[in-house]
């Protein structure tokens, strides 16, 4: 029997527990919550434009999987860059402002030190978001508690797949899940899945998004993963 209830971006969910059935041990999957179509906006996006095609599905994923019902997002590697970007910021401004009201040649020992400082941090936001951060669109987080405190951590990379001869440019999605129990003590689960669609799967002609049919992808590649499929 299914059960509805409004989320907080005033979406109408429904819970089918035939679904995903829940369990300390088997925490409620995103497949098991539907949203109705007309609670839907409309993604409209250029199909001749690669780079629009892939935010769109990156926002469409994060969207999906930050429901109350399923996971919190992280947004640390974000927070880095900002907090890089923001201090290269300060230490230019800083250093434009003590250059003009001190005389130069007295202000050179300081103007040096700041410019040092502005390329270190910008090298360092470059490098993060390189090594660090890279294909990662999504890290999310959920607790359950029943018998037990069941902890989850899910992070979700994407790409795009170029053209290759007769095959369209295509969406991969790779998918690391962790579900642990007793402060990641105990491992429950430990998934990785990936798998690639070409975006004509998901956009018309039009360049309208299939949200619906782009969410059923999403959510029966991370239910693999839950279930500690690797592949």
């Amino acid at each position: 029997m299914a059960r509805s209830k409004k989320t907080e971006n005033g979406h109408t969910a429904r819970s089918l527990s035939p679904t995903a059935p829940s369990s300390p041990d088997r925490p409620t999957g995103p497949l098991s919550i539907i949203i109705a179509s007309e609670d839907r906006e409309v993604i409209k996006v250029n199909n001749a434009n690669v780079t629009e095609l892939q935010n769109a599905c990156d926002d469409a994923v994060k969207r999906y999987l930050s429901r109350p019902e399923l996971f919190n997002q992280i947004h640390l590697h974000t927070d880095v860059r900002l907090g890089l970007g923001w201090a290269s910021v300060f230490v230019a401004a800083g250093t434009a402002f003590y250059g003009y009201k001190i005389d130069f040649e007295k202000s050179k020992p300081v103007v040096w030190v700041g410019l040092i400082v502005y390329f270190f941090l910008t090298l360092v936001q470059s490098l993060y978001a390189y090594f660090i951060e890279g294909d990662i669109v999504y890290v999310g987080k959920r607790k359950t508690f029943s018998r037990r405190i069941v902890s989850e951590r899910i992070t979700l990379s994407s790409r795009t797949v170029p053209v290759k001869g007769s095959i369209p440019p295509s969406y991969k999605l790779s998918i690391a899940y962790v579900r642990s129990a007793s402060n990641g003590k105990s491992l429950l689960a430990k998934g990785k899945t990936q798998r690639v669609e070409g975006y004509n799967a998901f956009f018309d002609e039009e360049g309208t998004m299939d949200q619906e049919r782009f969410e059923k992808w999403v959510g029966e590649l991370v239910e693999e993963a839950m279930e500690g499929k690797q592949s």
